[in-house]
């Protein structure tokens, strides 16, 4: 359950951040999980509900958002058909996984500043 490690990451990051701007305190946090990013997105909500508790993300919700895995052509930028095999049926070049179908990203995070 890596869920934990990954939210005590973000959390640290958060604080970080606010520390940064003198934030007085954290409102909303909104992450996305790339499909295959690798990280279930009930578990890492369940760490988050368990370790904001005494931070300045105490009171702060989540919002996850998924982002599906999409691939595409590195050449001629044509996208791939999902479940179709891996290479473009224009150049034959291998496919390339587009941009955030497996990352954990803090998108965005909603600040209380003086």
């Amino acid at each position: 359950m890596h869920e934990y490690s990954l939210v005590e990451a973000l959390i640290t990051r958060v604080e970080e951040e606010a520390r940064k701007r003198g934030a007085l305190a954290v409102h909303r946090l909104s992450v996305r999980i790339g499909e295959l990013a690798g990280v279930d997105p009930e578990l890492f909500r369940t760490a988050y509900e368990t370790f904001r508790e005494g931070t300045i993300c105490a009171r702060a919700p989540l919002a996850l958002a998924s982002l599906p895995a999409t691939w595409s052509c590195p050449v001629c930028r044509r996208p791939i058909a999902r479940g179709a095999i891996l290479r473009c049926p224009a150049c034959d070049a291998p496919a390339r996984l587009d941009d955030g179908g497996d990352a954990l990203t803090l998108d965005g995070i909603e600040l209380e500043v003086p």
